[in-house]
Order: structure tokens, then C-alpha cells, then sequence
């Protein structure tokens, strides 16, 4: 089949997540379609993960730029700026509440990807198309192949893929690296009525509950749920010594990180709803960054994946889908202009947040903590 007789689109994402969508939605809004692919079968497929903090300077001006602000604010989560610090022994070492005066508003990563498809023509999201390959067409563009075996051609081929990302090789053989942190995420539904004390621990926001090399750190979610990531500081394989088919020996395994901690603390693995939910955290080099590839580029985290611990990877992903937009609608018809002038603005921003995130991962987790969170909350010592 010549490339001729292909589908053809100006610009392809790869992926349905934050950023692919903001970047679909700048687009829409200066008058230039894009087609994303996404390998789910539909919108519900898999849940979305938990709460997300949408920064002034960059979640909530990628929002502005996509028209979408005033929807978010109405989506936002009331008291989610909460934060309390406690340490392995339970002892609050820092509280403050919510008085709505925070750059920061919490919203559900579900309700916001929401918005950003609702806000998109039909049609604009291809579901169950999972890109397995691209190659570089003589004279520019891609052509990209799915997993059923049908292709189509683009101008502009954009990895929002995430972590794992099939475009990424296009431009860079760089792969994300294990942190030396490991996760195993729980939940405690109607927390107020089924979980009390558990409720109380958490607050109204966020919770830090830290210890030398691990720790929980959880929040409410709108539902009146808590959801709660356990962290430890482990060897890569630590979490494959853990049977998660059996929810009652994987809390028992987890918790013996914690011998010696609060029971209150405790309780948010051992009084768990439901299955428990291993993840390893990797990263890809702080300053990862790639020669111009013609036709081409990535976001988000197939372009600067990091730790969670400094709150960024969100917001660097929709802040980077609105100025990929706003890049290509300021250079028509010079699709490379708009690419590098992207790139100029995402590679130092994406290499000083990756430097931030692991910052914030050693001050978790060192040896006298919570003291250095507590220092940066109040700007004192401890």
C-alpha cells in the first residue's frame, strides 16, 4: 500500500492522558484538528488515579490556554490543600488547613481528563488503537502502524505515551530507571462512616506520615474516600517477593516495613478495602532532552518522566500539551519552527522540576525526617 493511499492527519497523539488532550484541545481552539490514538478500549476502561494539585503557573495556565479554566475551578475539590505531617509515632508535626486562598485547588485526574474529552469534537479520540511502530517517510512525516495491523500517515507525530513510550526511540534511547522507591496503593472507602480514626489521621487533604526510608502518604478524595501510597525505599525486586493475589499476606508483608509505627498508621494498609496495588517509581534522566528529529516530539512523561515527590508531573504534562498547541498555531506552515520553539521552553523547565522531584524524594525519606518537610512547610526549624 503506497503512503499515498493511507489515512492521513496533520497532527497524530499518541495517547489519551493529560497532556495529549490539552494539546488536542489548544489545537481545536485555533482551528487545527488532531487525531489522538489511545490504546484503551474506551473513555472507562481503567480508572485514572487519584487527586491531582493544579498549579497557578503551569496545570492552571495550560487550562486558561485551552478555554477551560472556569470549568476546572467549578471541579475543584473544597479543603484539598489541607496538609498535615506526622511523624513514624504519630505526633502531628505540622497541620494547616484549607482556607481556599492556595494556588494549589486538588481535583480528581478522572473529572479533569473528563473535561478535557468533553471539550473535544467527536470523533477526535481513536479508542482500542494501540500504536506498535513509526518510521520516517522520505521528504517528512511518519507513517505509524496499530496493532490490528492498519496505518496511517502524519505531518506532526506527538508521544504523549507516557513512561513506556512507543515514539520516544524516534527521537532519544534513553529509558526510565527505577528511583529506588516502590509504592503499593490502598484505599479506604466511606472513611468517615467505615474508618473513623483513619479519617481523622488523613484530614481533609493531604497526609505526610514519614519515617527513615518510607512512609504513607494519602489523601481524602471527594467521594469520602482515602486513597493512601505506601512508600518504601527497597530494592527493585522487593515488591516480587509479595504474593498480591492474597490481600490479607500482601498486608502482612507491607506492614513488616513498618514494625514499630503508630497503629493509626498503620491502619491504612491493615484496614484496606480491596486489593492492594504494587508500583515501582522510575525516572528518566534529570535534563533528558534530544536533537531536533523532524515531524516529531514527545510530552509529559514520555518526554521527562520523574518522581511524584515535587507534585510536577501532571502539571509539566498539560502545561506542555498548551504550548505544543500554541507553538504550531504561531508558526503555520513551519512545523519545525513551532517543534523547536516547544522544545526551547520544555527542556529547562522539565530538567529543573526533574531536579526538584528528586530533591523532594531524598527529603521524604532521609534519615531525620519529617523535619526537612516540616522546614519547608514553615520556613523554620523543626
Amino acid at each position: 500500500m503506497t503512503t499515498a493511499s493511507l489515512p492521513h492527519h496533520p497532527v497524530a497523539v499518541v495517547g489519551a492522558g493529560l497532556g495529549g488532550l490539552t494539546l488536542a484541545r489548544v489545537l481545536h481552539v485555533h482551528g487545527i484538528r488532531a487525531a489522538v490514538f489511545d490504546l484503551d478500549a474506551s473513555p472507562g476502561a481503567r480508572t485514572q488515579g487519584g487527586m491531582l494539585d493544579i498549579h497557578d503557573d503551569s496545570g492552571q495556565e495550560a487550562l486558561r490556554a485551552a478555554g477551560l479554566h472556569e470549568e476546572f475551578l467549578a471541579r475543584v475539590h473544597g479543603g484539598g490543600q489541607a496538609v498535615r505531617v506526622l511523624d513514624r509515632d504519630g505526633t502531628v508535626r505540622f497541620a494547616e488547613s484549607d482556607d481556599g486562598t492556595g494556588g494549589r485547588p486538588e481535583t480528581d485526574r478522572g473529572e479533569l481528563r473528563d473535561l478535557l474529552l468533553g471539550s473535544l469534537p467527536a470523533g477526535t479520540v481513536r479508542w482500542g488503537a494501540k500504536v506498535t511502530g513509526a518510521r520516517p517517510l522520505e521528504g517528512g512525516g511518519h507513517r505509524v502502524t496499530l496493532a490490528d495491523g492498519t496505518e496511517f500517515t502524519t505531518d506532526v507525530l506527538v508521544g504523549a505515551d507516557g513512561a513506556w513510550s512507543r515514539v520516544r526511540p524516534l527521537v532519544s534511547a534513553a529509558l526510565p530507571a527505577y528511583t529506588g522507591v516502590s509504592f503499593v496503593e490502598t484505599d479506604l472507602t466511606a472513611a468517615d462512616e467505615r474508618h473513623p480514626v483513619s479519617a481523622e489521621v488523613v484530614g481533609g487533604g493531604m497526609l505526610f506520615a514519614l519515617g527513615p526510608g518510607r512512609g504513607f502518604l494519602a489523601h481524602r478524595e471527594p467521594d469520602g474516600s482515602l486513597h493512601v501510597y505506601t512508600a518504601v525505599t527497597a530494592p527493585e525486586d522487593w515488591l516480587d517477593g509479595i504474593d498480591f493475589t492474597d490481600t490479607e499476606a500482601a498486608k502482612a508483608a507491607v506492614l513488616k516495613e513498618f514494625d514499630g509505627w503508630d497503629e493509626r498508621l498503620r491502619a491504612l494498609v491493615a484496614d484496606a478495602d480491596g486489593a492492594l496495588v504494587p508500583r515501582r517509581i522510575h525516572a528518566l534522566p534529570a535534563g533528558h532532552r534530544w536533537d531536533r528529529v523532524p515531524g516529531v516530539t514527545l510530552l509529559g512523561d514520555a518526554a521527562h518522566l520523574m518522581s511524584p515527590f515535587a507534585g510536577e508531573g501532571a502539571n509539566l504534562a498539560l502545561l506542555d500539551g498548551a504550548e505544543l498547541g500554541l507553538a504550531l498555531a504561531a508558526h503555520p506552515g513551519d512545523t519545525e519552527a513551532g517543534l523547536a520553539a516547544y522544545e526551547a521552553r520544555m527542556f529547562p523547565r522539565a530538567e529543573a522540576s526533574a531536579r526538584d522531584s528528586a530533591r523532594s524524594q531524598d527529603l521524604l525519606f532521609r534519615e531525620d525526617t519529617p523535619r526537612g518537610l516540616v522546614e519547608m512547610f514553615t520556613g523554620r526549624e523543626d
